[in-house]
């Protein structure tokens, strides 16, 4: 299995949603054949969203995401179902769970409208089939099953697996190498480099160049230079960590294409252009302005945290004003943007591409420019247009 099929945000997000006791957990288990949900008659027993990343076929690697009921009441209740409005940014395929003793209501109405706006795959899950008299004839997107006895879980199954688009023809380096081209890494390790591994963005870089049958030569900023000299042709890309831009940049002959792996990944998710909006906004930042600095992965900030740390000061640094930052990690993207006058987001290789287009989407629609740390950065530092000619962007 390659990297790209085990890594979380590149697997189909697949999530089930319903009311309580429409038998959702009890769906999830059935096709998962596992017990990822707790079962019970009591409403409300899934009060957060169960994520599990496994293999499920006929699809292949999936992460399964089972949500607290969508009618869940009181207070906490809708805390619950923030939860799972928020799981709708990310998902790529849509199960709805219905009761088929109950039929279609309110809850579920309201769910197929949110699939509808979003553009989200669905098929409609029609579970307890066995307490029917006569089990109806379904259309394209319904199935009738029981998690009691199993019946049409595989055709669920296979329902869900028609939706699935391949990836395997999607490459984060797609028309920039070609077999037998030689690239090089530039990766620092500096005090906030995990200990005794690469980041995300440089292994599935390094992968994908072995599996094109590239040579991939990695080195730190401080021994590009050498590392240049040494090579018997000149390499067809150079692609830096984006905190070392400048050095970089100065240490690479203009002749040679030079990115970095944040761009790269903008690219590959397929926000780039919308991200280079938010440049004029960075250019245009005045004292105050509230500045949000978002990252998809939750980490132990450390001295010279990009996020925390390096980025604010070479905000400060590139305006000459003091703008308000506030930040955010993980899933806790705000959901209320207003009041901000731009988002500054990292690379996004923690999350799917549903949730990098939903976040762009959100800061679209508030008027909000989003810009991500690669395209900062180097603005920032005198290089933009270098590194967008490095990923052919016309």
């Amino acid at each position: 299995m390659s990297l790209h099929a085990a890594v979380s945000a590149e697997r189909p997000h697949i999530a089930f949603f319903g009311r309580r006791n429409a038998g959702k957990s009890s769906v999830v288990n059935a096709v998962t054949n596992q017990q990822m949900s707790l079962v019970s008659d009591t409403l409300g027993t899934t009060t957060d969203p169960v994520r599990k990343a496994m293999e499920l076929l006929p699809l292949g690697p999936v992460m399964i995401i089972d949500t607290p009921g969508f009618d869940d009441e009181g207070a906490l209740g809708a805390l619950r179902v923030e939860r799972t409005r928020e799981i709708l940014r990310r998902t790529d395929i849509a199960v709805l769970v219905v009761d088929a003793t109950r039929g279609i209501g309110e809850t579920e109405r309201e769910l197929i409208d949110e699939f509808r706006s979003r553009g989200l795959r669905y098929v409609l899950a029609f579970n307890k089939s066995d307490l029917l008299s006569t089990v109806p004839v379904t259309g394209d997107n319904e199935v009738y099953v029981s998690a009691l006895t199993g019946d049409g879980i595989d055709v669920l199954k296979s329902r869900i697996a028609s939706f699935v688009d391949t990836r395997s023809d999607r490459r984060i380096l797609e028309g920039l190498v070609s077999a037998g081209d030689t690239v090089v890494l530039v990766i620092p390790i500096d005090a906030a480099a995990p200990k005794g591994r690469l980041i995300l963005p440089q292994q599935m870089t390094l992968r994908e160049l072995l599996d094109t049958r590239c040579t991939a030569v990695c080195c730190q900023p401080g021994e590009l230079r050498d590392t240049l000299q040494n090579l018997h042709q000149p390499p067809a890309l150079v692609v830096t960590d984006s905190q070392a831009f400048a050095s970089v940049s100065a240490g690479t002959p203009d002749e040679l294409p030079l990115t970095s792996f944040s761009i790269l990944f903008a690219r590959y998710k397929g926000e780039l252009p919308a991200l280079m909006m938010g440049v004029d906004a960075l250019r245009a930042l005045s004292d105050g302005d509230r500045v949000l600095i978002a990252e998809g992965c939750t980490h132990h900030r450390q001295c010279g945290d990009i996020g925390t740390e390096k980025l604010p000061r070479w905000i400060r640094d590139y305006t000459g004003v003091k703008p308000d930052f506030s930040f955010s990690s993980g899933n806790s993207f705000p959901s209320d943007l207003g009041g901000y006058r731009m988002v500054v987001h990292c690379g996004g290789c923690m999350l799917n591409e549903r949730e990098m287009q939903s976040r762009a989407a959100m800061c679209a629609a508030a008027g909000v420019p989003m810009l991500n740390y690669g395209v900062a950065i180097a603005e920032m530092h005198g290089v933009l247009d270098r590194a967008l000619r490095g990923v052919r962007v016309r």
